[in-house]
């Protein structure tokens, strides 16, 4: 559990966002998720676009420790069934437990990024070791534009991430392997 108090409160913003929606995300609702006195939300983040901010910059981070975490762990991959079976155990962990709360939050940023760019900016995907190991995957099959086919790819995941949160259900390794080999066409 961090100590930092603000990341405390951040983390517990993206539990609230998660199980409450947009509409929920107030500071007293953080105080109560954070197990922290009533006003402690406000004090460190004294408006709700603050709050918001602080929210989506911490969801980026522990996105980013869990991408370069993955593609640290991730051996060279050799074929399309290996990338098959990565991006579907990401899959997995897009839709259970914390990786499900996470999810949540982060469509819900993104959608209210639409209206606040400056949460667009800290939503804008990053590289790291995870995305890496797809480019480095697609172009070491031929594959010459292997930048924009990686974004498409996991741009595809990403939309079936989305699709079974709101509808149910899992992502199958049919549809994963669809999608790899339409990049490697």
């Amino acid at each position: 559990m961090p100590t930092d108090r603000r990341t405390v409160l951040a983390d517990a913003a993206i539990g609230v966002l998660a199980d409450a929606g947009m509409r929920g995300l107030t500071h007293r609702a953080v105080d109560r998720a954070a197990n922290l006195p009533p006003g402690t939300t406000s004090a460190y983040y004294r408006t709700r676009q603050a709050l918001l901010t602080a929210l989506v910059r911490r969801l980026v981070a522990l996105d980013q420790a869990e991408f370069q975490e993955i593609g640290a762990r991730t051996p060279v991959l050799r074929n399309a069934a290996e990338l098959t079976a990565g991006l579907l155990a990401f899959t997995g962990l897009r839709l259970a437990g914390e990786g499900r709360r996470r999810s949540l939050a982060r469509y819900a940023c993104a959608v209210e990024s639409v209206h606040h760019p400056e949460l667009r900016e800290i939503l804008v995907p990053r590289e790291n070791l995870a995305r890496q190991a797809v480019q480095d995957f697609l172009a070491a099959h031929g594959v010459e534009d292997a930048e924009e086919r990686t974004v498409t790819l996991l741009t595809c995941v990403d939309g079936l991430v989305f699709d079974r949160l709101v509808n149910g259900g899992s992502v199958s390794g049919q549809e994963i392997h669809g999608l790899v080999v339409a990049a490697l066409r």
